[in-house]
């Protein structure tokens, strides 16, 4: 008899687990929905756990830069096809002052210039490099593949490198954010790069599902109270209960409104990361 995906889903809801003296963890917070979810087909995709461990790491780190830097301003990547990416440079950047990096992932069926909007106006007065790299499809790996990590974190490492060869970035404010399905793949990247991202963004997320547990990143989640595609208590609320209980420093932000980001949340993430 074939079993109902759905219970194959409910089973496969795997919320800590923790190893002897050391933090070897992994992770999976979701929402109902989230976990629910089915293939074209009807069947899950095919994702193992020993592949999990093989990927979702990103190799790139910041150094010197090696390349002579593009002006200020924002411009494309220009190495990513049709789905591409932007990069913003701030008018005030200086190679003998590394800047706080800010990399910010879109919601599902979103784009670069969607991501970096609540950004741009603050960037100049901040010092704040912005990198929006665009998923492979219309959305992000870890979604579409139950947990996957594929083409996405190569792209996403290369934007990185391309980023890391041209500015001088402040590896103590190195920060990973997203919106929705973003924030979800930002949790789930940045935790399993924590070693690489000193702080982890969340607007809205449904779930987190690192492939492993590096470093110890800094986490800031927010939701919206009315949300009415990712509910509060089964995401936000419950994933920042979790990481905290992890060991992890959060700051959650619950505000009265939908599936959203409100520009002074934003200003507040950006308070928080960017302030020493």
């Amino acid at each position: 008899m074939k079993v109902p995906t759905r219970i194959i889903w409910a089973l496969r809801r795997l919320v800590l687990v923790l190893g002897g003296g050391g933090f070897a963890a992994v992770l999976f917070l979701a929402c109902e929905h989230v976990l629910m979810k089915e293939s074209a087909d009807g069947a899950p995709p095919a994702t193992s756990s020993s592949e999990k461990y093989e990927v979702g790491r990103l190799l790139s780190r910041p150094g010197a830069p090696t390349v002579e830097a593009p002006e200020r301003g924002l411009r494309p990547l220009g190495f990513g096809g049709e789905r591409d990416g932007l990069l913003y440079v701030p008018e005030g950047y200086r190679a003998d002052r590394p800047a706080p990096l800010l990399v910010m992932l879109h919601g599902s069926k979103g784009t670069a210039r969607e991501a970096l909007e609540p950004w741009l106006e603050l960037a100049d007065g901040a010092g704040l490099l912005l990198l929006a790299p665009e998923s492979r499809v219309h959305t992000w790996d870890i979604v579409l593949l139950d947990g996957g990590y594929g083409p996405d974190v190569t792209f996403i490492d290369r934007a990185l490198v391309y980023v890391f060869e041209r500015y001088a970035v402040d590896p103590r404010h190195l920060v990973l954010a997203g919106f929705s399905d973003g924030a979800s793949f930002a949790l789930s990247l940045g935790l399993t790069n924590g070693d690489l991202f000193s702080h982890v963004v969340a607007f809205s997320p449904g779930f987190a599902e690192p492939a492993m547990l590096r470093g110890r990143p800094e986490l800031f989640i927010s939701h919206g109270s009315e949300d009415p595609v990712l509910p509060v208590a089964d995401c936000g609320r419950s994933i920042a209960s979790r990481v905290k209980d992890a060991g992890y420093t959060v700051r959650y932000r619950e505000f009265d409104g939908p599936h959203t980001v409100p520009s002074d949340i934003v200003r507040e993430a950006l308070v928080w990361f960017i302030t020493p």
